[in-house]
């Protein structure tokens, strides 16, 4: 099981089954260096590894979720360095386990794309949402266009990335970026409270049902989502979790009166 510990970049503590991994890099606003990805990616990994965590939170260490990529870190070739800074928020992107971004303050570019890899954002009052790519000269990067295009759709993507809207707590929640928005003093309760909810129906339910969310996002016909549902709706049927809760119900059912009346009929 992972215990609370310390890293340099990234602290991580178990919540119950839940993951709360923090970037750790105030001073320089938890921009993703090359050392904090790695640590990220670390993280990512033994969460997945560990059979007693259902759910990964991530946010900050104050005062910003994420300031963006570190870009005097891209090294001789721009192309291979760019590539290795996407390299923690796509670890994050392709996490099994479902993932909340607890955005406790600016996410800025690169940082975007961290908030935008998880499966769900909830904002705090000191959130901020801002691409800012063509503001410091630079075409976006990482699938930024893709990911905002997911979540916000086309004319979100358009009026933060064309335009450089940049969107607060409640604003994110009105354009579809966030989930909800919540307090500061809040926002890590909430989020983990949420996260916690996942493995209800067991840990590899909660995997599996992510896996089909993000499979059938990309069809067109409802016919291909009942196919692609019906095999894992099957396997949950045979799992221990859901005999027990078939029990639980039959036995609730039959210790009611009237249906104690409906027997002796």
């Amino acid at each position: 099981m992972i215990s609370e510990g310390l890293v340099s970049l990234i602290r991580t503590e178990s919540v119950g089954d839940v993951l709360v991994i923090t970037l750790d890099d105030p001073a320089r606003r938890n921009a993703l260096s090359l050392d904090l990805n790695a640590e990220l990616i670390a993280a990512i990994d033994r969460a997945e590894s560990d059979s007693s965590l259902s759910a990964v939170v991530i946010t900050g260490a104050g005062p910003a979720f994420c300031a963006g990529a570190d870009l005097s870190q891209l090294g001789d070739s721009r192309r291979e360095g760019l590539i290795d800074i996407y390299a923690g928020f796509l670890r994050v992107a392709d996490c099994a386990l479902p993932t909340i971004a607890a955005v406790n303050g600016p996410a800025v570019g690169a940082g975007m794309n961290l908030a935008l890899a998880c499966d769900l954002r909830i904002a705090g009052a000191s959130a901020r949402f801002d691409t800012r790519f063509l503001s410091l000269g630079i075409h976006p990067g990482g699938g930024h266009t893709w990911l905002m295009n997911q979540i916000a759709g086309l004319q979100g993507t358009i009026a933060m990335v064309l335009f450089g809207e940049v969107l607060g707590a409640d604003e994110s929640v009105a354009a579809g970026l966030s989930w909800a928005a919540t307090s500061d003093d809040a926002l890590l309760h909430t989020a983990i409270d949420l996260a916690s909810r996942c493995s209800r129906g067991g840990r590899q339910l909660a995997i599996r049902t992510k896996a089909t969310i993000r499979s059938t996002a990309l069809m067109s016909e409802h016919s291909r989502a009942v196919s692609e549902e019906l095999e894992t709706q099957l396997w949950s049927m045979d799992q221990p979790e859901f005999a027990e809760r078939l029990r639980a119900m039959r036995a609730k059912i039959t210790s009611r009166p009237d249906s104690a009346a409906t027997d002796r009929q």
